[in-house]
Parts: C-alpha cells; structure tokens; sequence
C-alpha cells in the first residue's frame, strides 16, 4: 500500500481541499498497540483502491495532529481509525475492529 504520510497540521487543510475532487482516507495508527497493528495489517492486505488518496497517522508521533483531526473533521479520537474524507467532510469513520477496507470502498 502507498500510504502519503500525514506529520503535519498544514496537510490536513490540503487533504480537505483535495477532497473536493477525489476521497481521502485516514489511518490513524498507535504503534504500541497490538489491536491497532493487527487491524493494520488485515486492512493493508484487504485493500486495493486506487482512487481513494490513503494517509497514514502515527498519532504517537504526531498527536497535535490528531487531535486537529478531532477538531476538523467532527469526530470523537479513536484508536486505530479510519475516516473517509470527500468534500471537506468526513462521511464514513470506523475504529478498531470495525475498520473494514471494504466498507470504505462502498462509500466512493
């Protein structure tokens, strides 16, 4: 999977601007957590969309950022978390064991 990766606040206004013309999605990911690794993991192997634009969060590292996202989008913090981004707003979110690569593609 070709994840852009997102490690910046400024970013998250470009991913809304570009969500105007095509999805984006978000994967807000906690590398010291087992369940969020292990949903990783499942949702790479599942996933093959090549018009949705898919970003990466380490939220340990960047937490100013997911938060932001917490902010921007309208959506209580979870983690691991997937959000689907398309005309500035966020249409589809799921966390944990939810995240589901399918379910985001039923939504573009």
């Amino acid at each position: 999977m070709n994840w852009e990766q997102l490690i910046d606040l400024q970013q998250l206004n470009q991913i809304k601007e570009v969500s105007f013309q095509a999805p984006v999605m978000i994967f807000k990911h906690s590398t010291r957590c087992s369940i969020s690794v292990m949903v990783l993991n499942r949702f790479e192997r599942e996933w093959n969309n090549a018009t949705i634009t898919p970003y990466f969060l380490d939220l340990l590292n960047y937490r100013e950022v997911s938060n932001q996202i917490t902010t921007l989008f309208d959506v209580e913090h979870q983690s691991p978390q997937v959000l689907l981004i398309e005309d500035g707003a966020c249409i589809y979110h799921a966390s944990h064991n939810a995240i589901d690569a399918q379910a985001v593609n039923e939504f573009c």
